[in-house]
């Protein structure tokens, strides 16, 4: 299962050494919700070796803004604080995958 990040924790999840996959979605929003399990699934394929979670835009405010977030789904890949790549809007699991194993 993906985590869950917030405006509240997410610093601690960016600062850590683990890479840091977001997932930045919305209740309301239907490729969000098709992209969900796979997330899920791959939170639960690389547990221990990437932080995986997803951040609702319509809670979190400050980390959407902080990220520029206008899209979604927007998935962000992030090693030591930094974004190394993003994908917006549609993707496939080997999409995820494949972006995943390069941030290894």
């Amino acid at each position: 299962m993906a985590l869950t990040f917030t405006d509240a924790n997410f610093d601690e999840y960016l600062n850590s050494e683990t890479p840091l996959v977001v997932d930045f979605w919305a209740e309301w929003c239907g490729p969000c919700r098709a992209i969900s399990p796979v997330i899920d699934e791959l939170a639960a394929e690389y547990e221990g070796k990437v932080n995986i979670g997803k951040l609702n835009v319509d809670d979190n405010d400050s980390i959407v803004s902080r990220y520029g977030v206008r899209t979604i789904p927007t998935v962000l890949f992030l090693k030591k604080g930094e974004i190394v790549d993003k994908i917006v809007a549609s993707m496939t699991k080997a999409d995820l995958k494949a972006r995943l194993d390069k941030l290894l």
